[in-house]
């Protein structure tokens, strides 16, 4: 059954990668029960978002269609490794079961760049040359943090 997923995943990855919209990258989201909830694809081309990866709309679709922001229980599959935002998206989103085709290298020989975005994160985020990184007015920001604590609001 998995590769019926997958196949899907693979399946709108390639519509939309033949449109020109986005690269080779599908993801399809099943509930606990194996039914599928959402396939979309990558279409940062399409829409000039750069944060229109294939699992992060695949997500945004199950939460619209399920009206939440858990996706528990939830399983993704997805044409690629997932890049370090993606991964970011699945972990926030609660799904804790990833299933993936191709492998970071796989990506790299074709020449997407997640690597270069591991790496930053493996250097505690220093290398000024990719990102630069400085904290200011902490105080005000602690302010409205503790705000949010004080008002007891759902925490995600």
């Amino acid at each position: 059954m998995n590769e019926d997923f997958m196949q899907m995943a693979v399946d709108k990855a390639r519509e939309t990668m033949n449109k020109n919209i986005g690269g080779p990258f599908g993801a399809a989201i099943t509930d606990k029960d194996g039914k599928l909830i959402a396939v979309s694809s990558n279409r940062v081309l399409g829409d000039h978002d750069p944060t229109a990866h294939a699992e992060i709309s695949a997500i945004r679709e199950a939460c619209k269609k399920l009206g939440t922001h858990n996706l528990s229980g939830c399983t993704i599959y997805a044409t690629g490794y997932p890049c370090p935002m993606c991964l970011g998206a699945i972990i926030w989103a609660n799904i804790k079961k990833c299933r993936f085709g191709c492998r970071p290298s796989d990506a790299d020989k074709i020449g997407f760049r997640d690597d270069f975005i591991y790496e930053y994160i493996k250097g505690n985020c220093s290398n000024k040359d990719v990102l630069e990184l400085e904290e200011i007015d902490r105080e005000k920001c602690l302010k409205l943090f503790e705000e949010y604590k004080e008002m007891n609001k759902e925490m995600y």
